[in-house]
């Protein structure tokens, strides 16, 4: 057993829980959650008990031991839930999440990935084939070499056999436009004499922070992952008059360049129907789904300096949504949000009476229904929905389909919807019995008791 599993290895962080949090400990049902990982760390403190600076050297180390003790077993974090009483008693809970689980919030499981390698089905969709697109007009191979050669006439251009590199580590033959544009200058920094002036310059001529041939990249879906949690409630929609595929992402995007704030520009070889082959797209790091168009083609796009998206079209407020949210400020009711291409159904905060799911019974595309705690007149009505992919219950209503061995057998992943601060330990033994359904590895619950020292 790792020493991660030893309470004298959390002295020290429960030495300072304990001195932040004298008001929430106090009393038989008081406790303190948190998780400490790489990548983020909780130690919570009540507002007037918060440490001041001079002691975040101390906090530092105590939590680097932990972190530490991570590396060792191979974890990438773990949740904590303590009780520690007024003489020292300490009972500690330990949850080490499942290669099975997302991260969820503090030290509650996210969601459940019942199915190896699974992915929400935006993920999986591919471009609708367009074989009636073509270039745009636009595009103009020796104005584009020009106008390059103009802007940045020391450039140091990339050889064939560069290019061909490229082609073959990326598996597509690179654009005309964008073989024209690396022929120019190959953007390496080290070409550039790492001269922040001159890379300066060299973005204002091509309209973007452009990437150099060995870091371009086809921006599919898995280059664009989102947790289940989240992905199973988005859609891919592509309205009839839209110039870009409303997807995660597409074999035929080669991403090529940075905005400067964290957003691609992809050449579009997949356009909507619309759209131009070979129009330049703006991948929006913050969203998941869709691209922007910027301009019709390469040439458009540095020879006129366009760098903006142009907002992508609404969808048709007629037609039904394929993502339907029901709750008290929006469609208030099931049979209200049902029709035969609904995706995603979302049950949130509603002040009425419970609702029946009968009305989405038997729909073809439903593949997620999210139901927020208490929502649900008959939770085994959700057996009925055997096309779900995703399913998001509060830990009743799992409870209710689990011992009536009704929980739909086609989802590949689920999640235990938690509000308020519950004890953790019900919450991950219900995640545990899920998973043991489809036989994945359950979540490490273990519990430590003793008794820490007064500080010193």
């Amino acid at each position: 057993m790792s020493s991660l599993y030893d309470l004298a290895a959390w002295e020290p962080v429960l030495r300072i829980i304990r001195a932040n949090n004298p008001n929430r400990l106090t009393g038989p049902r008081g406790y303190v959650s948190g998780r400490i990982s790489p990548e983020s760390t909780s130690l919570p403190a009540e507002e007037e008990f918060r440490p001041p600076a001079s002691e975040q050297a101390i906090e530092a180390d105590a939590v680097g031991r932990i972190l530490g003790l991570l590396g060792e077993v191979g974890a990438d974090g773990i949740s904590y839930r303590v009780t520690i009483a007024a003489d020292g008693r300490t009972v500690m809970r330990l949850s080490n999440p499942s290669p099975a689980v997302e991260h969820g919030l503090g030290p509650y499981p996210g969601a459940l990935v019942l199915v190896e390698g699974a992915v929400p089905e935006p993920w999986r969709r591919l471009p609708e084939p367009r074989p009636d697109a073509g270039p745009s007009s636009s595009v103009d191979l020796e104005l584009l070499e020009r106008t390059l050669r103009e802007r940045v006439p020391d450039a140091i251009g990339a050889t064939d056999a560069e290019v061909a590199a490229a082609e073959a580590r990326l598996g597509v033959p690179l654009p005309d436009e964008l073989k024209v544009l690396y022929q120019v200058t190959r953007a390496r920094w080290q070409d550039l004499a790492h001269d922040d002036d001159a890379d300066e310059r060299m973005s204002q001529a091509v309209c973007c922070e452009l990437f150099p041939l060995d870091e371009l990249y086809i921006a599919d879906p898995s280059s664009r992952p989102d947790h289940w949690q989240f992905g199973a409630k988005d859609a891919v929609v592509t309205p009839p008059d839209a110039a870009v595929q409303g997807l995660v992402g597409s074999p035929g995007w080669i991403a090529f360049a940075d905005n400067g704030g964290g957003d691609r520009f992809a050449v579009d070889l997949t356009p909507g129907p619309r759209g131009h082959v070979g129009q330049i797209i703006l991948i929006d790091h913050e969203l998941s789904v869709g691209a922007d168009l910027v301009a019709a083609s390469l040439t458009d796009m540095i020879v006129h300096r366009r760098n903006r998206a142009d907002r992508r079209p609404e969808a048709d407020s007629d037609a039904m949504p394929v993502v339907a949210h029901v709750n008290s400020g929006n469609i208030r009711s099931i049979e209200a949000a049902v029709h035969d291409g609904l995706e995603v159904l979302s049950i949130g905060h509603w002040d009425g009476a419970p609702f029946h799911l009968i009305a989405a019974h038997g729909l073809p595309r439903l593949r997620t229904l999210y139901a927020t705690p208490g929502t649900l007149a008959d939770p085994l009505e959700v057996a009925e929905l055997t096309g779900l992919e995703f399913l998001a219950l509060g830990p009743d209503d799992w409870r209710l389909l689990l011992d009536a061995s009704a929980v739909p057998k086609g989802l590949s992943a689920a999640e235990v919807i938690v509000f308020g601060q519950p004890d953790p330990g019900p919450i991950t033994a219900l995640a545990n019995e899920i998973l043991g359904l489809w036989g994945r590895p359950a979540i490490i619950d273990a519990v430590l008791e003793g008794r820490i020292s007064a500080a010193e």
